[in-house]
C-alpha cells in the first residue's frame, strides 16, 4: 500500500458546489499527507451550498486557466446540482477531467459529480453509484449504476451523497495512495 503524502490533489469546483463534498474530502486528503488545490473556472471563491441553502464560499486556488491537469496525482469531484452541471458544459472543464480519464489517474466523484465524468467519456464499463436521479444518465452513457454508499471500480471512487463521506473518503484515500496510482504520476 502506498502514501498519499506530497501527492497533489486536484478539487475541480464551481459556484454550486454541495459544502461537505468538498470540505470533507479536502479535510481527510490533508490529513493524510496530500497536497489540495481547489481549482475553479474563475479565480477568487466559489460559493457552497447545503442542500438548497447557501454555505461558505471556498477560495480558489488556481483558476482553470492557469493550471495543467499534468501537475495532478488525482482529481475530486464534488456534487452540489449546479456544479457539475455548470463544469459538464464548459470546455476547459472537461479537457482537464478528459485528462484524467485517459491518463488513468484515480478519480473520486460523488453525487452529481460523475455528470462532468459523462462529458469527459469517463463512465462507460465502468461500476459506479451517484445521486439517484442520475442513474439513467449515467446507464445511457454506459456506467454499471448500484445503489451503494461507495463503489470502487480500479482507479475510479464514488458515492451517492453526504452521508456516505466516511465511506467515500476512507475509499478516495485508499485507492489515491495504492500503489498502481503510484505509477500514474
Amino acid at each position: 500500500m502506498g502514501t498519499i503524502a506530497n501527492r497533489r490533489i486536484a478539487v475541480l469546483a464551481t459556484d454550486g458546489f454541495e459544502q461537505v463534498e468538498l470540505t470533507e474530502p479536502v479535510k481527510a486528503l490533508k490529513a493524510a499527507g496530500a497536497e489540495v488545490v481547489i481549482i475553479a473556472p474563475q479565480s477568487g471563491q466559489i460559493q457552497g451550498m447545503n442542500h438548497h441553502e447557501k454555505g461558505d464560499k471556498i477560495a480558489v486556488d488556481h483558476d482553470l486557466g492557469s493550471v495543467s491537469p499534468e501537475r495532478f496525482d488525482a482529481l475530486v469531484l464534488p456534487g452540489g446540482v449546479a456544479n457539475p452541471d455548470t463544469l459538464r458544459i464548459n470546455p476547459q472543464a472537461v479537457a482537464f477531467v478528459k485528462h484524467f480519464v485517459q491518463s488513468g489517474k484515480p478519480i473520486a466523484a460523488i453525487c452529481h459529480g460523475p455528470w462532468t465524468l459523462i462529458e469527459a467519456d469517463g463512465v462507460r464499463g465502468r461500476h459506479m453509484t451517484s445521486w439517484p436521479s442520475l442513474r439513467t444518465d449515467l446507464t445511457n452513457a454506459g456506467a454499471i449504476w448500484e445503489d451503494k454508499s461507495v463503489v470502487v471500480n480500479g482507479r475510479l471512487v464514488t458515492s451517492r451523497k453526504p452521508d456516505d463521506l466516511p465511506d467515500f473518503c476512507r475509499e478516495m484515500v485508499r485507492v489515491f495512495g495504492a500503489e498502481e496510482s503510484q505509477r500514474a504520476a
